[in-house]
């Protein structure tokens, strides 16, 4: 496992620094802590304009200031072989929400919703946990196509146990996306720590990363491809389970082992004619990593409106 750790950690690492590189002098390249609004960020070409990330949903955002509403439906299948085996599936529901305070600031409400759950080991269903955060867009070169931004968000453990969830979580993020024309690059770093009381599965630190690329075909049609990486740095309190929760929640176990997953999609915009900024996004997932987690395969389907 030691070799295809570092090795998926090379390519992210590569990968994140060809993101960064671009031309060190731009007309329009705008690195502020605070400015007037660049109204320029609303008019550039569809073929420039970037697909909104579609797996792994909660932790998965890229580096726009947006107004808008995502409809989320997950199936999640969990694996019926491995350490975890468990089997039987999970199914959630969900609404996000951002609004663009202002051209550099975004609230971002990204996670709630009602969670089923159907395997060998819970049988129940509950709400998901609340969590909310703001993402500042602090570089901005749009004759390049190269934009960065970070951000800060919080979750607030007010989800129901029965679904694993009841974690106060604290979430650190920072996101670069680069443009070729057609082509359009992204990845994502995130830092979980927890905060408050420890559940009864423990909690633990956290690291993930997410990948992004998809490519501008028509006015109506984006193919995307997506890796996500999930690492437990650091298990507060006993590990009951011998897996992390990736995504799905925060369990102390997983040390030492990495989860990494790839996601296959696309983004329709047939209803753009009727409703300008909507998009219908559909993605499967799968692992890529042999691990005992609880990722056995995922259908991602999404309504995505942009005001």
């Amino acid at each position: 496992m030691e070799f295809t750790r570092h090795a998926y950690r090379s390519i992210f690492t590569g990968l994140a620094c060809a993101v960064l590189t671009g031309p060190a002098a731009a007309q329009h390249t705008d690195f502020v802590l605070f400015g007037e609004p660049d109204a320029e960020m609303n008019a550039v070409s569809e073929e420039q304009k970037f697909v909104h990330p579609l797996t792994s949903p909660y932790v998965n955002e890229n580096s726009f200031i947006t107004t808008g509403v995502r409809f989320w439906y997950v199936f999640h299948d969990f694996p019926n072989t491995g350490g975890a085996g468990i089997g039987g599936d999970a199914q959630v529901a969900a609404v996000q929400a951002r609004l663009a305070l202002t051209d550099r600031l975004q609230l971002v409400a990204y996670k709630d919703g009602y969670v089923w759950f159907n395997d060998s080991t819970v049988n129940d269903e509950g709400w998901n946990d609340i969590a909310a955060g703001l993402k500042y867009n602090f570089y901005r070169d749009i004759d390049n196509q190269l934009y960065m931004s970070g951000g800060v968000g919080y979750e607030f453990g007010w989800g129901d146990e029965e679904v694993l969830q009841g974690d106060d979580e604290l979430r650190l993020w920072y996101s670069v996306d680069k443009g070729f024309d057609e082509l359009h690059l992204g990845a994502v770093v995130n830092y979980f720590i927890p905060a408050g009381d420890r559940d009864g599965f423990g909690n633990s630190e956290r690291l993930s990363w997410h990948l992004h690329a998809d490519y501008y075909v028509n006015e109506w049609f984006s193919p995307v491809v997506e890796f996500n990486g999930y690492h437990t740095t650091d298990v507060r309190g006993g590990a009951t389970v011998g897996f992390s929760g990736v995504d799905v929640a925060n369990l102390a176990g997983g040390e030492n082992e990495d989860v990494i997953t790839m996601g296959v999609g696309a983004e329709f915009r047939v209803f753009d004619s009727l409703l300008d900024g909507a998009a219908i996004r559909a993605a499967y997932e799968f692992p890529l990593t042999d691990e005992t987690d609880l990722f056995g395969s995922r259908i991602t389907l999404s309504l995505a409106i942009d005001f």
